[in-house]
């Protein structure tokens, strides 16, 4: 049965490359009914921050991939850890050790801080294999003494041939390797190290990871060797890019999936957006639900190719889901922001929101297309003229002035956006003149807005009787400087 794990390290927040690798694995191991196991990687203690695996766990959740093992947590599946597997990790270690596939390294940072200069660079391209020539007894004095220490991989001679779904065959000669530490002078093992490890003892069947980890593949499958274990089939992934020449990198501002949430995507959206971001489905279709990914993908569709993250093309995946989205839903959703961007009691927020729910990519954008209902914003006359209507500003004067003591002849419990639209329908074909002409001077001076989330009727009924006449006035007045 095909097996895969997310193995993602607690470092703060979820990087956008990092959850299509996790999509991806799941989707490698639902689509032929296999496993999908979560793995957190903490034993770089330097690195970790405190409440980075809850936004694992909370990331995983929202974009509906559960994993199906891991240790019993009050009933349920709690994930792997690493650091609570320490112990397993040294075993291993210093099996290697005796098979003469591993050795003790005592070298202080003083030293190593000395190849650096010898080099004239900041960091060592190559650990010089200093300590693999202690004899048996400096070894056992060393360690008798309490002499700190690390436990370094001995690369053997030769070339190590590997296969990559996506990439190919690939051929590193090995002296293009250096003797990787395997466990790290407080005990805890490298990632290197303790990936081969917990892949083996968790019968992983797929690797699936970044690109950037072609390179130490080598690395690994001479442990694989060394110990005599399967090699598992591998998935290197090319990087999302923010542009052709540079990577997406939280350092740099972009978007982590949390903050596209707080920007107002929804997870579906995002989820499906990411999944074609280096895939591409045997089908013309680009809006898929989860239970459609898992059932048409297949690992033949990845690219070698680096995919950019285009934002404007999730904003409008993210606004089809939006349409589709259940009203209530919807509503639930976008509630909180209905309510800071508009004040007003008298305001039917419920009817706002089926006006914007066709009209944003994201729920961000609900706060500048409704910002008019509040207050009028101070807007130029220019709003008036439409060439594609014919309007011109004093069209747009005497249409208004026409319009006003229809309004005002509306009763307040006719109020009614049926009514309204129908009693500018009659001024209009009285005046013998289009729709648009009468429709957008309306418009215009109750929004103050090059658009609005409806039309003249369907504001003058949201803002009310008597603020719609307000407004009005406020238009003629305008116009008649």
């Amino acid at each position: 049965m095909i097996r895969t794990r997310f193995a993602p390290s607690p470092t703060g927040y979820m990087h956008i490359g990092n959850l299509r690798t996790a999509l991806y694995e799941f989707l490698i191991a639902k689509s032929q009914g296999g496993s999908f196991i979560l793995r957190i990687e903490d034993t770089d203690q330097e690195r970790f921050v405190e409440g980075a695996t809850d936004v694992i766990y909370k990331t995983l959740e929202m974009a509906k991939m559960p994993h199906d093992e891991g240790p019993d947590v009050g009933g349920d599946y709690g994930p792997y850890i690493q650091s609570e597997r320490k112990n397993d990790y040294l075993k291993y270690a210093l099996e290697l050790v005796d098979k003469g596939e591993a050795y003790y390294c005592f070298c202080t940072k003083e030293r190593l801080d000395s190849l650096k200069n010898e080099n004239g660079n900041e960091t060592i391209v190559k650990y010089d294999r200093h300590c693999l020539s202690l004899s048996k007894e400096e070894i056992e004095e060393n360690l008798k003494n309490n002499v700190p220490y690390v436990i370094r991989q001995k690369i053997k001679d030769g070339k190590t041939t590997f296969h990559d779904e996506v990439y190919g065959d690939i051929t590193v000669d090995n002296s293009e390797l250096e003797d990787q530490i395997l466990i790290k002078s407080d005990g805890y093992p490298t990632y290197n190290f303790a990936n081969v490890i917990d892949d083996h003892l968790m019968n992983i069947t797929h690797v699936v990871r970044g690109a950037e980890y072609l390179s130490s593949t080598p690395k690994y499958n001479l442990l694989y060797e060394a110990f005599g274990w399967d090699i598992p089939v591998y998935v290197h992934l090319p990087a999302v890019m923010k542009d052709k020449h540079n990577k997406l990198s939280k350092r740099n501002g972009d978007a982590s999936f949390q903050d596209l949430i707080e920007k107002g995507y929804l997870p579906d959206a995002i989820v499906n957006y990411i999944a074609l971001l280096g895939w591409s489905p045997s089908v013309n279709q680009e809006i898929f639900t989860m239970d459609e990914l898992i059932k048409i993908f297949d690992i033949k569709g990845l690219s070698k190719s680096p995919a950019i993250f285009d934002i404007e093309k999730l904003t409008w995946m993210n606004g089809e889901y939006i349409k589709k989205m259940d009203f209530d839903e919807f509503f639930s959703w976008v509630e909180p922001e209905l309510k800071s961007a508009i004040t007003r009691t008298d305001i039917d927020l419920k009817k706002v929101a089926t006006y914007v729910k066709t009209r944003i990519g994201t729920s961000k954008d609900i706060a500048n297309m409704v910002s008019f209902i509040d207050n009028l914003p101070e807007y130029s006359t220019e709003l008036y003229i439409h060439k594609k209507m014919k309007t011109t500003e004093e069209m747009s004067l005497n249409n208004l002035k026409e319009i006003l003591p229809v309004l005002e002849s509306i009763e307040e419990n006719n109020w009614n956006n049926e009514t309204l639209y129908s009693k500018m329908v009659e001024k209009i074909q009285s005046m013998e003149i289009k729709n648009g002409q009468m429709l957008w001077p309306v418009r215009t001076a109750l929004s103050g807005e090059p658009t609005s989330p409806c039309g003249a009727s369907e504001l003058a009924e949201l803002l009310g009787k008597a603020d719609t006449l307000n407004r009005i006035n406020k238009g003629i007045e305008l116009l008649s400087k």
